[in-house]
C-alpha cells in the first residue's frame, strides 16, 4: 500500500517588536527586507505545500502581501513564536488541514533548506515524537560558554535530553571534554499539528523559566523532541550589526552561483 503524503505547512512567525533590534523584519538587506529574504528562501523548499507569515503587525502583513507572499494576522499577546503559530492555526481554518507544521524563524534568511528536510524526516520517522529540531556540532569553547548560544545534549537515538545556555556537559573542570560531542541548537522546529493544538494548554515549567527556553517546557511535560544533526549553522539577524554578516554571506552565495553557471553554459 502506498503511504499517504502528509501535508506540510511552513509558518514564519514575525513580530515588529524586538528588544535588541526593533523593526528588524522590515530592515533592508541587499535591497530587500529581512522577512522577504526569509520568505523567498523558505519558499524554495519543495516540501512545503503552503507557506505563510504569521504576524501581529499590520505593516509586516501589508509588506508580505505587497511582495506576493501569504500572511495572516495573529494576536499581539503571543509570547513566543510557537504561541503565534498556534494562534494562526486556531484562528485561520485554511491552515488547519496540515499534518506537519514547520516553524521557520523570521530572522533566518540563510537557512539551509536541507535542514528543513532533516527535521521533517526526523519527525516522520518517529511516531512517538511530538516535534523535532536541529543542532550543529559545536567546537568553540567561546561559543560553548556564551549564554546566547543554546546548547543541546541528545541520547543515542537522537532524542533531546536537555537544552541549556550553560556549557553542557561540563564535567568537574567546567570545560569542554575530549571525546564528547557538543551541539549548538538551531531555532527551527517541526511539529505534529495535533501536538500544537495541545501546546497552548501546557503550563510554564521551572526549567523553562530558569533557562528562558520554551522547548524545555515541552520536555518537562514529558513529550519527546527528535533532534537532527545539521552540517552548518545558518547566520541569523539578532542585532543591527548582523545585517553586514548576512550581506557578506549572500554576496558569496551569488558569486558561487555565478561561477557555477559560467562553468556550465
Amino acid at each position: 500500500m502506498t503511504a499517504v503524503k502528509q501535508k506540510i505547512l511552513g509558518i514564519i512567525p514575525a513580530r515588529y517588536g524586538s528588544s535588541r533590534f526593533p523593526g528588524k523584519m522590515l530592515a533592508k538587506i541587499t535591497g530587500k527586507t529581512l522577512i522577504q529574504l526569509t520568505y523567498e528562501n523558505a519558499r524554495r523548499s519543495p516540501l512545503f505545500d503552503s507557506l505563510v507569515v504569521a504576524t501581529d503587525d499590520q505593516r509586516i502583513y501589508n509588506h508580505v502581501q505587497d511582495f506576493g507572499g501569504k500572511a495572516v494576522m495573529t494576536s499581539p499577546l503571543c509570547a513566543t513564536g510557537t504561541d503565534r503559530i498556534v494562534d494562526a492555526i486556531n484562528n485561520h481554518p485554511h491552515l488547519n488541514d496540515a499534518s506537519i507544521v514547520v516553524n521557520v524563524q523570521g530572522d533566518e534568511p540563510c537557512l539551509d533548506l536541507q535542514v528543513i528536510k532533516q527535521i521533517v524526516d526526523a519527525l516522520i520517522s518517529d511516531p512517538a515524537a511530538a516535534m523535532s529540531t536541529a543542532v550543529v556540532p559545536l567546537d568553540s569553547l567561546e561559543d560553548a560558554r556564551n549564554p546566547a548560544v543554546v546548547k543541546c545534549v541528545i541520547d543515542s537515538k537522537h532524542n533531546a535530553l536537555y537544552f541549556s545556555r550553560a556549557l553542557i556537559p561540563a564535567g568537574h573542570a567546567l570545560t569542554m571534554q575530549p571525546n564528547v560531542a557538543y551541539y549548538r541548537h538551531m531555532g527551527v522546529y517541526c511539529f505534529r499539528r495535533e501536538f500544537l493544538l495541545h501546546y497552548a494548554e501546557l503550563t510554564p515549567t521551572p526549567l523553562q523559566l530558569a533557562e528562558d527556553l520554551e522547548q524545555l517546557k515541552i520536555l518537562e511535560h514529558g513529550f519527546r523532541i527528535k533532534v537532527a544533526i545539521a552540517n552548518s549553522f545558518s547566520i541569523g539577524v539578532d542585532r543591527p550589526d548582523d545585517i553586514q554578516k548576512v550581506e557578506k554571506w549572500l554576496c558569496k552565495q551569488n558569486i558561487s552561483s555565478s561561477q557555477a553557471a559560467s562553468a556550465h553554459p
